[in-house]
């Protein structure tokens, strides 16, 4: 059966954090997602202005009639916003024998508070003791804690106290500590663990806490350990948080699926690129345009950042008796040139995720302009010495001043004339690597004369 995870919280109308977050994460991670809806919230990614509890009674039957009948391997909770809504939940769940995972959410990411003052004292003695694990972050530990929090031995002081309160065991997260890293800490039957990932900076955080609870719960009711359902969950939201949304005012939306999107398009790509591959291989024209150092083809995802979300061909497409050849089938970080002027073009142009260089000819500058694209130049001599002295500094380098030369304007084919030791060289730039070896095909056709239309 598929694993059933429960996420008993607060709605968030933005779809950022709450039951939106913790389902999204639940599907992402290949786990059917139940929700208790405990209160509705009016919020945005800047302010949180109405919130409406739901009656406790309500609050109760969502709990039981999913169990009842679906059953239940892992359950998160978050936003319970007073001591009865804490009461009625703890009651429920002490009828459930699966491990609970408790994210004891205080205040949004806006400043408003999501648990009354009055509900602290209900929510360390009803919820905390039927925790399997709490999950809270820096300032939500020290509430709980009293301790004051700013460097990883508070954390674990923090987490150890937190334990005593009956959770058996406690992650304090350290998203709100200063350390170059984001460091969690976790304590469960006295053993500490610590898990480190990259801080990323961004203002797309709303859901962090909701995404990083849910990961956990989901992975328990996979039947992991502890230690590897927080280590997977750790990388999930670093995920999350890398390909969040970048929208309204205030903190953007984490994006939990942002992950499994990528590995989509990573597969997309593949398969532009195999058939793209495949025509060059057919194409007798293109053998007329390979260069010295030999050809590749490039084609990133979407938003791509590094050379890794970049698919080439390894070893580069060479001539061959027979025609163009690929070396290899494309993977990702397979090139380092071509893909290096890719990953610049898509800075100032996301729809471009393409590139082929083919050798240079002034044929090929001159039927360029007359099919009507937009050409750009740079001239290597003018390479500055720090560019030369910086490890893939040249091709960044020359695209920008390439689109400078073009009037700001992303070009359809960019060329140097090369310099001492260098071939002069021209790239190709499209929508899509198919779309790229079409237009290479027309412009060798319209230069060279063959079967022009």
């Amino acid at each position: 059966m598929i694993p059933r995870a429960l996420t008993i919280a607060g709605s968030d109308s933005g779809g950022g954090a709450g039951i939106q977050a913790d389902l999204k994460t639940f599907a992402a991670l290949g786990v059917h997602g139940m929700s208790a809806i405990t209160s509705i919230t009016a919020q945005n990614t800047m302010e949180v202005t109405m919130i409406y509890d739901l009656p406790v009674e309500l609050i109760r039957e969502q709990i039981r009639v999913v169990v009842r009948d679906i059953g239940v391997d892992a359950v998160k909770t978050g936003m319970l916003h007073t001591s009865e809504i804490i009461e009625a939940v703890a009651s429920e769940l002490r009828r459930i024998s699966a491990p609970i995972v408790v994210d004891p959410v205080m205040i949004a990411k806006s400043g408003a508070r999501l648990l009354e003052e009055s509900a602290v004292k209900a929510l360390i003695e009803e919820l905390l003791p039927r925790a399997y694990v709490v999950t809270p972050n820096a300032l939500e530990a020290e509430a709980l804690s009293g301790i004051r929090i700013r460097d990883l031995e508070s954390q674990k002081r923090a987490a150890k106290m937190i334990s005593e309160l009956g959770a058996r065991g406690v992650v304090v997260k350290g998203g709100h500590v200063e350390d170059p890293r984001a460091v969690d800490i976790l304590y469960f039957d006295g053993e500490f663990r610590v898990y480190e990932a990259e801080r990323i900076e961004t203002r797309t955080t709303h859901g962090t806490g909701c995404t990083f609870a849910s990961a956990i719960a989901a992975e328990l009711a996979k039947k992991k350990s502890i230690f590897e359902a927080v280590e997977r969950a750790k990388i999930f939201v670093t995920d999350a948080i890398r390909y969040g949304f970048q929208v309204g005012g205030g903190s953007g939306p984490v994006n939990p699926v942002g992950r499994l999107l990528r590995d989509a398009e990573r597969f997309r790509v593949l398969e532009v690129m195999r058939r793209a591959v495949g025509r060059i291989e057919r194409s007798e024209i293109i053998a007329k345009a390979i260069p010295e150092c030999q050809m590749n083809l490039c084609m990133a995802i979407p938003g791509a950042r590094s050379l890794d979300e970049v698919a080439g061909v390894p070893g580069r497409i060479v001539k061959h008796p027979d025609g163009p050849r690929a070396s290899d089938h494309p993977w990702f970080s397979a090139s380092w040139h071509v893909a290096r002027a890719v990953l610049k073009v898509l800075e100032h142009d996301p729809e471009i995720r393409a590139a082929m260089n083919i050798r240079y000819d002034p044929r090929f500058i001159e039927a360029a302009s007359r099919l009507g694209w937009i050409i750009g130049f740079y001239d290597r001599r003018l390479e500055p010495e720090e560019v030369k002295r910086a490890e893939g500094g040249t091709i960044p380098w020359g695209i920008e001043e390439a689109i400078k030369s073009a009037g700001g304007r992303v070009p359809d084919l960019v060329y140097h004339e090369g310099d001492w030791g260098k071939e002069p060289m021209i790239t190709i730039f499209g929508k899509d690597a198919i779309e790229v070896v079409e237009k290479v095909e027309k412009l060798l056709r319209k230069a060279l004369g063959e079967g022009e239309e």
